[in-house]
């Protein structure tokens, strides 16, 4: 069984995945790492579209990866992007918030850069979620 990643190596994934971002229309490029409960850690990125509404956030889509593996909690996710720090937007919350037992055990990290990270737990930033 291998260590657990830091926050700043979880990070690094993210950035080292976002240079895989599909942004032409913003220039905002999007980099994810979401760690399962599994400890498998799963990356994705931001893919914009002509048809704004289309597109998908880099957090939903390394989810999305994960859980199309079977995957269905989920402990932390580190975001980077090319403009430094990047907190999800409100869909992305919600849909962390499905997956995830506790929002409070759920640590979203972010930063200017891997040297500057700042985490907070799904609950702090989506008081309330929706849950059936």
């Amino acid at each position: 069984m291998t260590d657990k990643m830091t926050d700043r190596e979880l990070y690094l994934k993210a950035k080292e995945a976002l240079e895989a971002a599909y942004a032409p229309y913003s220039g905002f490029s999007v980099g994810a790492a979401a760690e399962a409960q599994s400890g498998t850690v799963y990356t994705g990125v931001n893919i914009e579209n002509a048809s704004y509404p289309a597109g998908i956030c880099a957090e939903r889509t390394a989810m999305a990866k994960a859980v199309s593996e079977g995957e269905r909690l989920f402990t932390r996710i580190a975001i980077a992007s090319s403009g430094g720090e990047a907190w999800p937007c409100g869909i992305c919350r919600q849909f962390m918030n499905e997956f995830c037992e506790d929002p409070e055990k759920l640590t979203v990290i972010t930063g200017a850069d891997e040297d500057h990270l700042e985490s907070m737990s799904l609950a702090e930033l989506l008081p309330k979620g929706f849950r059936l």
